[in-house]
């Protein structure tokens, strides 16, 4: 009894090309239209709302029709007098950025030594070092800075225990200064500088170390000239995660920093619900997302140099 040969399709054929292609747009897809939803979407509302006009509590629209005449109205005075009128929006936006690279400095500071003990750590006690860095984040947000409220007033547990123990005659001032308020940021945001700069230095074949080693590089420039290099993906992803919120943060500037504290987050509250001027808070908001897109595009370029050099 002869076996009835089985007809196969060739290797590449346009069925196959097409079921791949679809696939490939579809993964590419799905991202593309969530980012477009969350993200351009909303921001171009925002946009929309800096560059009206208001008529009472209503925008005027943009686009008008009148006895056929198509007329488009946009509105960039906010803009101006953000950028040359009011020098509070500058201030408030430099405020900003100084707070928030003074955080991202301290967090890798010490961010990166606890991240590099974890990798290098036995793998049977780093989930337990993980959960460590993720603990803060199983209390409420508010409530781990309401406790540094407690610790740091004047009349709270740190000055009290100073005080108990003949260290400081009368209550030191911590509240609602610029220390409480990079110490509250920092404590924070440190665990996002941790985290990426863990999933870095983990995947590092250590090898390259030993071979520094055979070929009489010292511990210290063995670090610096192969462990820096090779995190750097590591460092520039954990300073943008500590970097962009931290310069729109405003619960913590409001409870840590003190009504004198001028960062972006507080300005925009105000413009919001203090003044109710909506087409300005709008504004400020898009300057500020500007602002924060321009390390982003820097860490993309850095990615896509990355990425062509290890192609080479």
């Amino acid at each position: 009894m002869s076996a009835t040969p089985v007809s196969r399709r060739p290797a590449g054929h346009w069925s196959d090309r097409v079921v791949a292609r679809l696939g490939r747009k579809f993964v590419i897809g799905v991202p593309m239209v969530f980012l477009l939803a969350v993200f351009a979407l909303p921001f171009l509302v925002v946009f929309k709302i800096s560059v009206s006009e208001t008529d009472g509590v209503r925008f005027v629209d943009l686009l008008t029709w009148t006895e056929g005449v198509l007329q488009l109205k946009v509105r960039f005075s906010n803009y101006l007098y953000i950028l040359f009128e009011d020098d509070l929006y500058l201030q408030a936006y430099l405020s900003s950025i100084k707070y928030a690279a003074l955080t991202t400095a301290i967090c890798l500071f010490i961010g990166y030594p606890f991240a590099y003990f974890m990798a290098r750590s036995r793998p049977e006690i780093r989930p337990g070092l993980l959960m460590l860095v993720m603990l803060p984040f199983w209390t409420s947000f508010l409530l781990r800075v309401y406790a540094w409220k407690m610790l740091l007033a004047d009349n709270g547990v740190f000055n009290n225990i100073a005080i108990a123990l003949g260290l400081l005659d009368e209550p030191l001032k911590m509240m609602n200064t610029p220390f409480s308020l990079t110490l509250g940021m920092v404590y924070t945001y440190l665990p996002f500088m941790v985290l990426p700069l863990y999933a870095n230095l983990v995947k590092m074949d250590i090898r390259l170390l030993e071979a520094a080693r055979d070929l009489g590089a010292t511990p210290w420039q063995a670090f610096w000239r192969i462990t820096v290099p090779l995190s750097r993906g590591g460092i520039f992803a954990g300073a943008l995660l500590v970097f962009i919120p931290c310069v729109g943060e405003f619960v913590i500037p409001e409870l840590l920093g003190g009504p004198q504290t001028l960062m972006i987050g507080r300005v925009l509250w105000d413009e919001f619900f203090a003044n109710n001027d909506w087409p300005m808070a709008a504004s400020v908001a898009v300057v500020m997302v500007l602002l924060i897109i321009v390390p982003l595009a820097l860490f993309n370029r850095y990615q896509a140099e990355q990425a062509s050099g290890g192609k080479a």
